[in-house]
């Protein structure tokens, strides 16, 4: 372990300075060499700084890596894909409160069994930090299902997504605001063409929110802040713990709470048909487990502003999914919305930004 005062950070150039040997941070996420320093490491012994004659070996900030974007991409997906599925169950008598019950239960299940048989270490947290996971658990992923149900069975399912996905507006203020984050002219420019994309994809154009129930859209804003508030706070978390400890915590506490709220296990008692069954595992593993993982992952590399922006591909590839599966047809300010959300996430990847604030450099950092 190395003496932390022997270390410093120039923020500026992203430069990591320390007068002993120590590995060059070249790119978050994958173990290559060094020992103590945690995710993504790789041996860069002949570095020296010529100019200052110190001779010190350097730790380089690297640029956020394309991966991040790639998992949230992948859990976009595979939420887009879970929401078809959702639909089918309702349309089967399955209640949404009866579903997420269940999905949340599930999800932490299977969870908690993978952890502890391939990374038990990964269940470890300090007791101190029980009540930062009862937080997100209940106040994150337990709301933002509950908010966005309720939103829906008020008012049009369009009206709630588009409200939904108001949540990176909330994240990049707060990030700005409170997080340290430094919000460039391509992140506000993403946002604007996420957000703008969203509405024209889901056809808010037709829908009248002003003459909506209200209860409806104070489900869809609380479904939106729940949203923002779940990506920031377990961004937070992610400072200490890897992504998969903070999201199986998260799914453990929404289940308790789920539990608590209605009979325990009461949605498990019905009388469902093999094939409901069948999409109810699907969901709680492949609709609720893995893309909040995903999800988790992305913003450990990306952060969660960047992470919320390219997460508004879901409902174009939901729409792509029904297009193919279920034979629905893109209107012409559809397709110009979709292509606005897929030219935002392109733009924040055009340009490599750097910052030395994700969590897998913060944990690193801590680990020297």
């Amino acid at each position: 372990m190395l003496d932390a005062s022997r270390v410093r950070l120039d923020r500026k150039t992203k430069t990591l300075w320390t007068a002993g040997k120590l590995p060059g941070l070249l790119a978050p996420g994958r173990i290559v060499s060094g020992r103590g320093i945690g995710i993504g490491v790789e041996e860069e012994s002949s570095v020296k700084d010529e100019e200052a004659g110190t001779g010190l070996p350097t730790l380089q900030a690297a640029p956020l890596p394309r991966k991040g974007y790639c998992y949230v991409v992948a859990a976009a997906f595979l939420w887009a894909a879970s929401g078809s599925s959702g639909k089918y169950l309702f349309h089967g008598g399955v209640e949404p409160l009866d579903l997420v019950q269940m999905r949340a239960t599930l999800a932490a299940a299977v969870l908690y069994g993978w952890l502890r048989l391939r990374h038990p270490r990964l269940l470890r947290i300090a007791p101190r930090d029980v009540l930062y996971f009862v937080v997100l658990g209940v106040a994150g992923m337990g709301m933002v299902q509950f908010t966005y149900f309720y939103s829906i069975s008020k008012i049009k399912v369009a009206a709630a997504i588009l409200l939904q996905y108001l949540a990176p507006i909330f994240i990049a203020v707060y990030g700005a605001t409170f997080g340290r984050e430094k919000l460039t002219l391509a992140t506000l420019t993403a946002i604007f063409m996420a957000a703008t994309g969203c509405y024209l994809v889901v056809g808010a154009y037709n829908l009248d929110l002003l003459s909506m129930n209200r209860m409806g859209i104070l489900g869809g804003v609380g479904s939106a802040l729940s949203l923002a508030f779940y990506s920031v706070y377990g961004e937070r978390g992610m400072r200490r713990y890897n992504p998969w400890t903070v999201l199986f915590y998260a799914l453990l506490f929404a289940a308790v709470f789920w539990n608590l709220a209605s009979p325990p296990l009461g949605a498990f008692r019905h009388d469902y048909s093999l094939v409901q069954w069948g999409w109810i595992v699907y969901i709680g593993c492949m609709g609720t487990m893995v893309p909040f993982g995903l999800y988790f992952e992305g913003i450990n590399l990306i952060r969660s502003t960047r992470a919320s922006v390219t997460g508004t591909l879901e409902p174009i590839l939901a729409g792509v999914i029904s297009y193919f599966f279920l034979g629905e047809a893109f209107q012409s300010l559809q397709l110009f919305g979709g292509m606005l959300v897929v030219l935002a996430v392109v733009l924040l990847q055009l340009r490599r930004e750097f910052d030395d604030e994700t969590p897998v450099l913060i944990r690193s950092r801590r680990k020297i």
